[in-house]
């Protein structure tokens, strides 16, 4: 039987952190679900970004505006370095205009119940002049990983309009350590440790749950493609065969059956080896034993009735 993580535990959790913990690894999946889950993590996991921004009385970004100490270029870089988070997959409008000697924050910015900010200490800019001003209007979007600004150049932007690169990832950081562990006799089981580190705007659990997802959705795209086929050719061959040819209940093993490994260890654990064995017991009695919950037999119920067989 082929050996299922035995435990998955959030081992740690400090505001945008989080340090996960799966144990009962086969050999040599510690490195095949670690690299697998980083790749989406990095690259898949939706966001919100700034994706272009204007300065009233700017027409590009080597301008300089009068009793202001950064350049253009300076409150750019700023401003890619805000993280928000967005209600709603609809395009939203950040507006900042303020005046007076002054260091200007992300806080500042006008309140947008669709958009949240999670860095609101970020320093956008700083007046140097009582008679200084600063008016600027963000754009921001939702999207996925890295994008380029060149690749966002589909229509016309308006002039005073400046286009930016925008990092819509909401994971800034992730890295993973696969250790050797006993299960059993056996010494070169895998666990896998990752440590995840988000802007805030989504946790680490949710990001590593959504990118778990995200893997499952297109193994099961591959899975059903053709498991659907090896069904069709099974039932292709079996037309014709009488319930005589039927294998025995007696021998059909506890292991055989297409049922998750917790409910076979429960089964087994509880000296169930075989269908035959199972179909002795009633509902009610099968729910009294250990590691025998609602659910797990919920399950074995649907597996036997695909083999034309009830419990009691």
């Amino acid at each position: 039987m082929f050996q299922l993580p035995s435990s998955i535990i959030a081992k740690e959790k400090k505001e945008n952190y989080g340090k996960f913990v799966i144990e009962g690894l086969y050999p040599g999946y510690g490195t095949t679900l670690g690299n697998a889950l980083r790749r989406v993590l990095l690259s898949s996991i939706k966001g919100a970004a700034m994706t272009s921004f204007k300065i009233k009385g700017v027409q590009h970004e080597y301008s300089v505006i009068p009793n202001i100490l950064e350049s253009v270029l300076d409150i750019m870089l700023n401003l890619k370095s805000l993280r928000v988070r967005l209600h709603g997959h609809e395009p939203q409008i950040l507006k900042l205009k303020t005046e007076g000697e002054k260091t200007v924050l992300a806080k500042d910015f006008e309140p947008n119940p669709m958009v949240e900010i999670m860095n609101p200490d970020l320093v956008i800019a700083n007046i140097t002049d009582k008679k200084g001003k600063l008016e600027l209007e963000l754009l921001i979007e939702e999207g996925l990983g890295y994008s380029q600004a060149k690749e966002r150049k589909e229509e016309k932007i308006p002039i005073g309009t400046i286009a930016v690169d925008a990092i819509f990832s909401p994971v800034e950081k992730v890295n993973f350590i696969v250790e050797d562990m006993r299960v059993g006799e056996k010494t070169d089981f895998n666990r896998l440790i990752i440590n995840i580190e988000t802007d805030g705007s989504v946790s680490p659990e949710q990001a590593l749950g959504q990118a778990a997802n995200i893997l499952k959705d297109h193994f099961k795209l591959v899975a059903e493609k053709f498991i659907i086929e090896e069904v069709k050719e099974i039932n292709k061959e079996e037309k014709g065969v009488s319930k005589k040819q039927k294998k025995e209940p007696k021998n059909i093993s506890i292991e055989e059956l297409d049922l998750s490994s917790q409910t076979k260890k429960a089964l087994i654990n509880n000296g169930i080896k075989s269908l035959a064995g199972l179909l002795r017991y009633r509902e009610e009695t099968l729910m009294n034993l250990e590691g025998i919950k609602e659910k797990s037999l919920e399950e074995i119920k649907k597996v036997i009735k695909g083999l034309e067989y009830t419990l009691k």
